[in-house]
């Protein structure tokens, strides 16, 4: 008898023309007698195969010939599923799922006299091999080749002027929407597209590095209709293209809100795009998932009780800050409390907590909209950022008043936050008395668990010689696999340096004392460094030293780790 589970599996190959009925039946015999087990689609293509005299391969370590790729309209195999991958004995070699859709064969046929000899590969395969060598949106931008192929444009202006037209066309509409859609599921931050002399290059931000996207050489013909397409759907001015411009986004994915942050800059070969994919729903994590070290919680936790002061988390772009926050205040939001943010832009949505979007266009500043929270009798304040002195002062005069003062600030490691403030004009007798304490925090990019292998170089039992925490550890590197997209790390996790402002600290701020000495002392009364915290997420075998180094090598080779 066959099991429930073979018998879907076998009905979603029939109906997606991956077996024949009649090759169904001869396998749920030879399931029934034993002769045969199959369990995915790769053991019942494995089983083809062996019928037909046909080979199956993986893909994962195949090159198709680039050449060979050309000599097919990408929208031809998108649509069929079919990957053309080298010329052997006067054939051509395809990748197919579909060994029994005959149609897709017959359009390779008809386009090249070789004869065409199909080799089967998984449907997943086949589509990940065409989208990695054939580009994001090769079919639309295909079409539109075609489209505009036979057009003849006398005048420069005229063919601007079609261009931004087409931003309409539902092609260019498809490929923009093609690329959010891509850069979102594979859990892209940013969107970089930067036109060169002789290509469009388009990049994602992928766990804080930038990783190059294939597209197909076509691309850079459309490219001021794609920036126009951009441009309309943040409702920026399509025919300014000689100054930057800034516009927003939303969009619904599967039921989940993705705000986008536009900016567009002029460059010497058209206009150079980035947008930010801030995720509205992202499920907000509590303290406890922020996989802080026992004394950084601890320490945090007492200042989330404080009536009053400023509570400083520090770190460059995208390192977390905002998440941490609202963690923060996820954790002492409650009835009792008037919690106020001020931001730019609203990251989450937190339910019981007002929040202000700062709009400079309006003329709704951090500063203009503190002088009004202080109105409005707030327990506490997220103000986004402290970006300059008038800013910095009202913060401090809020925590002087009787408010706890939650906010970022842009430096290197936690006491240069305070020399920060200082540099800013804020007298270092308010900065004394009102700084509580300031995170800094790193995110580095955590090991693929499917193909991290452990390292014993010469170089990692130097570093172990020299760092105690990792003596005794076992320390892996990264591999690489399908799992992780070849790079060997997937997904971040946040490294710590907490410092509480003690009586000896502010002492120290007092008499202009630098950022070296500070951090002497805050080491002396405890505080762990970034490389340090580092060090704890490579000893339990999650990252990597060179991952660590990568946020936080300044001071490491400074020798103050």
């Amino acid at each position: 008898m066959v099991d429930p589970q073979t018998r879907e599996l076998l009905d979603r190959l029939v109906e997606a023309r991956q077996l024949s009925p009649l090759d169904r039946e001869l396998l749920e015999k030879e399931t029934e007698a034993g002769t045969a087990k199959v369990r995915s689609e790769e053991e019942v293509l494995r089983w083809l195969a062996a019928q037909y005299g046909l080979q199956f391969v993986s893909l994962d370590n195949v090159q198709p010939d680039k050449e060979l790729l050309k000599q097919f309209p990408a929208r031809v195999l998108l649509h069929e599923e079919l990957l053309p991958l080298r010329r052997v004995d006067g054939e051509i070699e395809v990748a197919v799922a579909r060994l029994f859709a005959a149609p897709g064969l017959d359009s390779l046929r008809a386009i090249s006299p070789a004869p065409m000899r199909p080799v089967l590969a998984t449907r997943e395969a086949v589509q990940r091999e065409i989208k990695k060598h054939l580009g994001v949106g090769a079919d639309t931008l295909d079409s539109l080749e075609e489209e505009f192929a036979l057009r003849v444009i006398e005048e420069e202006n005229e063919e601007q002027t079609d261009l931004d037209k087409a931003a309409e066309d539902a092609s260019i509409i498809r490929f923009v929407n093609q690329l959010l859609a891509d850069a979102i599921n594979l859990r892209a931050t940013d969107i970089h597209i930067e036109p060169f002399e002789d290509e469009l290059r388009i990049r994602y931000r992928i766990d804080g590095v930038l990783q190059e996207v294939p597209t197909p050489p076509q691309i850079k013909r459309f490219q001021p209709a794609i920036v126009s397409r951009i441009k309309i759907l943040s409702h920026l001015n399509i025919a300014e293209k000689r100054l930057p411009q800034d516009g927003r986004i939303k969009i619904r994915v599967k039921k989940s809100e993705v705000d986008i942050r536009i900016s567009i800059i002029p460059m010497i070969h058209g206009e150079a795009v980035v947008m930010r994919l801030l995720r509205q729903d992202a499920g907000l994590k509590g303290l406890e998932d922020l996989g802080m070290g026992e004394r950084e919680e601890r320490v945090f936790r007492q200042m989330l009780q404080l009536p009053h002061g400023i509570v400083l988390v520090t770190g460059p772009t995208g390192s977390g800050k905002t998440t941490t926050l609202y963690s923060a205040l996820n954790e002492i939001n409650d009835s009792a409390r008037k919690i106020i943010t001020i931001e730019d832009p609203v990251e989450y949505q937190l339910k019981g907590v007002n929040q202000i979007q700062v709009s400079e266009k309006a003329g709704l500043t951090f500063a203009r909209g503190l002088r009004s929270i202080l109105r409005h009798d707030p327990d506490v304040i997220l103000i986004g950022e402290i970006r300059d002195l008038e800013t910095a002062e009202i913060a401090v005069q809020s925590s002087l008043t009787g408010h706890l003062v939650f906010s970022t600030l842009h430096t290197n490691d936690a006491p240069s936050a305070v020399t920060r403030l200082v540099d800013m004009h804020v007298e270092p007798y308010l900065v004394a008395s009102s700084l509580e304490a300031v995170l800094a925090q790193r995110l580095v990019r955590l090991l693929c668990p499917q193909c991290k292998l452990p390292e014993e170089s010469p170089r990692i039992r130097a570093l172990q010689a020299q760092e105690p925490a990792l003596a005794d550890a076992t320390i892996y590197r990264p591999v690489g696999c399908r799992e992780c997209r070849q790079t060997g790390y997937h997904g971040r996790h946040a490294i710590f340096e907490m410092m509480v402002v003690s009586p000896r600290i502010r002492e120290l701020v007092l008499h202009g004392a630098s950022s070296v000495e500070v951090k002497r002392v805050a080491k002396e009364e405890g505080m762990r460094t970034l490389v340090e915290d580092g060090w704890r997420l490579v000893s339990r075998g999650i990252t990597t030293p060179d991952e660590v180094l990568r946020v936080s090598k300044r001071e490491f080779l400074n020798g103050e780790a």
